[in-house]
């Protein structure tokens, strides 16, 4: 079971990014092998959700019930399904949906956790106290079990995607917002914010020039990460018959229908969880290199 990033997972920033740390991080970024290898990855993983139709070899729905389960050969190099469909095909089209849930419900829970975590570490007191143990009552349900159960009561509708983006959403902000308001905490005691307040900066303004800036690197790290862990919790939740439902095509729905007939046929199954796999590996690769770029220190 994929986890989310923990506060323990990213680095923390000390003191204010001037640009020159803006270009050591880049080039540190450059010379990690890994950087390339994980963004050529999710450069075709991109490409294969905005432009299907350049790499799969045939028509998603272009389906013949007469070679249900077909084997591998020329034309369908992973063979077809239980609906007689090309499962390369599929997968190539399945990039869609997956990234596209993936993507939205990182940013959306980057946006969530980023803003309650700044405001219970920045203000602290009463809102701190509140937003705290707001955030505690939903890291106590497991984000698998809500998000599931989400579905169950209100996923009846549609496709299913937006439901599914809703319901990850609100079950995964809290992570987010802990790690947040650990790097605002640490932020707050450094000495150029005791020099902001000394001079008169108003605190809207050091809120906006320095605690937001100095908080982004742990933001980053932990919004790159979780990209491939809401992809695997997509894909988990439509393989359990919850989460997505035709005729949107996800990695996670071709599993759930491949599962049945896995000893008879296992490419249906396969070959969307390589295209899972591999897609995950990536942002996670790409998580770890971003966080050693900003701190490298974590990393020796």
């Amino acid at each position: 079971m994929p986890e989310l990033a923990t506060a323990t997972d990213v680095p923390q920033w000390t003191e204010a990014p001037p640009r020159g740390r803006r270009r050591s991080v880049w080039r540190r970024l450059s010379r990690s092998p890994l950087f390339y290898v994980s963004a050529a990855l999710l450069v075709v993983m991109g490409l294969m959700a905005l432009a299907p139709g350049l790499i799969a070899t045939t028509d998603p729905q272009d389906c013949d019930l007469g070679r249900t389960l077909a084997p591998a050969d020329a034309g369908q190099w992973l063979g077809r399904d239980l609906q007689g469909c090309d499962v390369f095909s599929h997968s190539v089209y399945g990039a869609r949906a997956s990234l596209g849930i993936g993507v939205a419900v990182s940013l959306l829970t980057g946006l969530i956790g980023g803003v309650i975590g700044a405001a219970a570490g920045y203000f602290g007191g009463w809102i701190d106290g509140a937003l705290s143990r707001i955030t505690e009552i939903f890291l106590a349900i497991p984000l698998l079990l809500g998000a599931s159960v989400l579905l169950t009561l209100f996923g009846t509708s549609g496709s299913g995607a937006w439901m599914v983006i809703v319901a990850l959403s609100l079950h995964g902000w809290p992570q987010v917002a802990r790690i947040t308001r650990s790097s605002v905490l640490e932020v707050r005691q450094q000495d150029f914010m005791v020099a902001a307040a000394a001079i008169g900066c108003s605190r809207f303004r050091a809120l906006v020039q320095h605690v937001v800036p100095n908080s982004l690197g742990p933001w980053l790290v932990v919004v790159t990460t979780n990209l491939g862990v809401f992809i695997t919790y997509e894909s988990i939740i439509s393989m359990l018959g919850v989460g997505l439902r035709p005729p949107t095509i996800s990695w996670g729905q071709m599993i759930h229908d491949a599962q049945a007939r896995f000893l008879e046929a296992p490419l249906p199954l396969l070959g969307p969880a390589l295209f899972l796999s591999v897609t995950v590996l990536a942002f996670i690769l790409l998580g770890d290199v971003v966080r050693d770029a900003i701190d490298p220190r974590g990393s020796s």
